[in-house]
């Protein structure tokens, strides 16, 4: 897991292969003008979904982990709070993960709550299970989606 302020993306970069592209998708959407939704920048493997809507709090934000994507969540405006766990040490199963959603649920408690405030970015890999939508008020954010496994040919 990553957490650091948007000037500081080029750091990341040499992590994946879609980061660069990825870091660049929302420095072009900094201020929130992008459309909700979900929006294609290279492919399935690697995409964005802009979303504006009112956190869940801590009390009702689950444990959740991906498999095929790494999650790069942004907070445009509004402090999001995000629970974090080695997916390793989650036991309760709350939803088993399912391949076509590329999501599975626990109902362990998170480790630590990480705030993402405006110009925040986390970047969260399949390792880490994470509970977004902890903060409280209207929040808004980009997830770009990035695929975890991807291979550029080279």
């Amino acid at each position: 897991m990553v957490l650091d302020r948007i000037e500081n993306a080029e750091l990341y970069f040499s992590l994946h292969p879609l980061f660069p592209r990825a870091f660049e998708f929302l420095r072009e959407n900094l201020n929130g003008g992008t459309a909700e939704g979900r929006h294609v920048i290279n492919g399935d493997c690697l995409y964005a979904v802009a979303a504006q809507s009112p956190g869940r709090g801590r009390a009702d934000s689950r444990l959740e982990c991906h498999r095929k994507y790494i999650d790069i969540q942004y907070s445009i405006a509004g402090t999001d709070e995000i629970g974090w766990r080695p997916a390793s040490e989650c036991h309760l199963v709350e939803k088993e993960y399912d391949a076509d959603s590329d999501c599975g649920l626990f109902a362990d408690s998170p480790e630590v709550w990480l705030p993402l405030s405006p110009g925040t970015f986390c970047v969260l890999f399949p390792e880490d299970a994470h509970a977004p939508l902890g903060g409280e008020g209207e929040l808004s954010k980009i997830v770009v989606k990035v695929e975890a496994t991807h291979d550029t040919g080279g």
